[in-house]
């Protein structure tokens, strides 16, 4: 069975920083894909951020250079470390691996679903 765990979300003041988890069982994820997704109130689930199998990563221009993803093998977890956080990154945090492509709009072999964590900014 395959599960996927989120953690690491809370309640932070802006320019804050977090370190969110997805700590994976029933996939390898050194070799799967994985996307970080958020959903904000209101709003459609948004592609943030992928990390290929060998550890290529990607992000969208909102939080380039703030947001950091890595990977411990030995853990099977990858982490999602977020600096400077903006009242607008106020959203529920989702991982999902075993995808073959992660797009803006769709994903390639749908993967699996973490529960999602709650992340918060103050202004």
């Amino acid at each position: 069975q395959v599960q996927l765990v989120e953690s690491g979300g809370g309640v932070v003041q802006a320019g804050g920083s977090l370190r969110l988890s997805c700590a994976a069982s029933g996939i390898q994820l050194n070799i799967n894909a994985m996307g970080w997704y958020r959903q904000a109130p209101g709003k459609q689930r948004e592609l943030i951020a992928t990390i290929t199998r060998s550890g290529t990563t990607t992000y969208v221009d909102s939080v380039k250079g703030r947001f950091t993803i890595s990977r411990d093998n030995a853990k099977n977890t990858v982490y999602f470390q977020m600096n400077s956080l903006k009242p607008d990154d106020t959203a529920v945090y989702y991982c999902n691996a075993g995808g073959t492509r992660y797009t803006a709009t769709y994903i390639l072999g749908n993967g699996y679903w973490g529960q999602g964590t709650q992340v918060t900014v103050s202004s």
